[in-house]
């Protein structure tokens, strides 16, 4: 497929002002011809801070996937990113969507292997560690990346997150000598705007997930490259999308 793409980045809660935040920042790093289309759920929760979020995202993110994929072919999305750290619902929307489904969190990390041998993600909050630690696992990088918290509230960046830089900048010094991170991920969708500044103070590459997703997805199109369908990511035998 040569383009131009439809992009839905789907926000896994129902905060707009963060999904609007969250494709204005990935918008630089897509092709000048693909649309993004920027969803937020009607239902669900404000914020993916807990299991129980988790749960409630996931279903809000499956059904944004499958109203999306009723759309008549001239307005149905091509591909499909996950805007949550985690990746929120993720193995149910590459089930449910046409095109390929990619997750901020597995497109952040893939990155981070291309650009450093190690590297740190920094997530927010604390309690959410396990959410990155899971997908680090699911990707067998254990021994290359390692995960900090700063323990701020996702709300806190609804906004900005330039007021947390002085914290990233103090736990990212940390990953650099304690971890020996050569790259530092962001392990929020709204921490975009910490890349630039971050990686001026620490002199590493900063990954942002949603733009790597964004850019990963394009690349998947372009190569005519869909989910496959044996197995693992079949599509439902009943129920969902049709």
């Amino acid at each position: 497929m040569t383009g131009p793409f439809r992009i839905a980045i789907v926000n896994p809660n129902t905060t707009s002002a963060m999904t609007d935040r969250v494709v204005a920042a990935a918008a630089p790093s897509a092709r000048p011809d693909t649309t993004l289309l920027a969803i937020t759920p009607t239902t669900g929760v404000p914020s993916i801070e807990s299991h129980v979020d988790e749960v409630h995202g996931a279903v809000s993110v499956l059904t944004e996937v499958e109203r999306l994929e009723l759309l008549p072919d001239a307005a149905r999305p091509h591909a499909y990113v996950i805007a949550c750290f985690g990746d929120t619902g993720l193995p149910g929307a590459r089930e449910a969507a046409r095109g390929p489904v990619v997750g901020m969190t597995e497109a952040a990390l893939v990155t981070a292997t291309q650009l450093a041998h190690r590297f740190t993600i920094i997530t927010m909050p604390e309690r959410t560690r396990e959410q990155s630690d899971r997908v680090v696992r699911t990707l067998g990088l254990g021994h290359r990346a390692v995960v900090r918290a700063v323990d701020e509230p996702v709300a806190a960046v609804e906004d900005s997150s330039l007021h947390l830089l002085d914290l990233f900048v103090a736990e990212g010094r940390r990953a650099l000598a304690d971890d020996h991170a050569e790259a530092i991920v962001l392990g929020c969708a709204g921490l975009a705007d910490l890349v630039e500044p971050l990686g001026q103070a620490l002199g590493v590459p900063v990954i942002d997930g949603v733009a790597a997703a964004v850019s990963l997805a394009e690349g998947l199109l372009a190569q005519g490259l869909g989910t496959s369908r044996i197995s693992t990511w079949a599509r439902p035998t009943s129920g969902g999308a049709a």
